[in-house]
């Protein structure tokens, strides 16, 4: 099926993946986990998670193998991999290869895929790990949200879940999975992930940046929040269009960063806000 694991995609914290081909020639990848991690939870919530779902925004399992230690998930192959290799490069390279149009289309498919995860598919699935890396882009660069490794699942309608300890990916964590004095963990939380993505799509850049030589810069969000007018300019000039589809990616994601879980939208209210008109948003507290 890979040819002896020849043509390696990537590695992550949870495994190696793999491109491969079923015997009728359809291509895939392949995810084999790592050995040492100890019960195989990662696997478990995987599968257990993923095959519950069935949407366009949702990467599609084909399969998976147990054999003792040794783990694998099959999933569909996504010709244009993560969203994370065309969003950190040059800003002209970014408008060339995708286009705001583009981008936005993307923002909208991964808003559309949560809101499938959070009350669409029959039990609702908490992700804990949206971001560019864990969006994959088919051949029409379609969103799939993919690596449901750190997923949990709600059988309760609020879906308020129990954590011992973190878990995410830093820059990406809501505040209130690291401390409890922000509120509850709930699928509020992957709107917070969801908003700092989003910030990253605009900027082209981590949301914080240690090296930039402008204090008022090193964080991103503050920056566009002081300065959101100056920005959607210098991004898209005279494009009015562009603006228009900037400056609603920023509102909508600086909405889903607000530090109390109460005060951000439900993933349902964020694909309002994006389909809707932009003379609707108003700018929220700042985050």
């Amino acid at each position: 099926m890979t040819k002896s694991f020849t043509d390696k995609l990537g590695k992550g914290g949870y495994g190696t993946v793999y491109k491969g081909s079923l015997p009728n020639g359809h291509p895939v990848a392949v995810k084999m986990l790592t050995e040492s991690k100890g019960n195989g939870e990662e696997f478990i919530n995987e599968v257990a998670s993923i095959s519950r779902t069935s949407h366009v925004n949702i990467v599609r399992l084909l399969g998976f193998c147990l054999d003792g230690s040794k783990r694998a998930l099959i999933y569909d192959f996504m010709p244009n991999g993560s969203l994370e290799k065309f969003i950190f490069t040059d800003r002209s390279q970014i408008e060339s290869t995708l286009g705001w149009n583009k981008l936005f289309e993307i923002v909208v498919g991964v808003a559309r895929g949560l809101e499938y995860l959070h009350r669409g598919c029959n039990t609702r699935i908490v992700h804990f790990d949206i971001k560019p890396h864990n969006i994959l882009l088919d051949q029409d660069f379609c969103p799939k949200i993919s690596d449901f490794g750190l997923a949990k699942l709600c059988t309760s309608k609020e879906c308020i879940i129990s954590l011992i300890g973190a878990r995410g990916t830093i820059g990406y964590i809501a505040p209130e999975v690291f401390s409890r004095n922000f509120g509850v963990v709930s699928s509020k939380s992957d709107v917070y992930s969801y908003g700092m993505m989003v910030l990253e799509m605009v900027g082209g850049r981590k949301n914080l940046d240690v090296t930039t030589t402008s204090s008022s810069e090193t964080y991103f969000p503050h920056y566009l929040y002081k300065n959101i007018n100056q920005y959607c300019v210098e991004a898209c000039g005279d494009n009015g269009e562009a603006t228009e589809i900037v400056r609603k990616m920023i509102l909508v994601a600086l909405w889903c960063i607000q530090t109390m879980p109460d005060d951000r939208p439900s993933m349902s209210r964020v694909v309002n806000m994006l389909e809707g008109d932009i003379s609707d948003l108003q700018l929220p507290p700042k985050p």
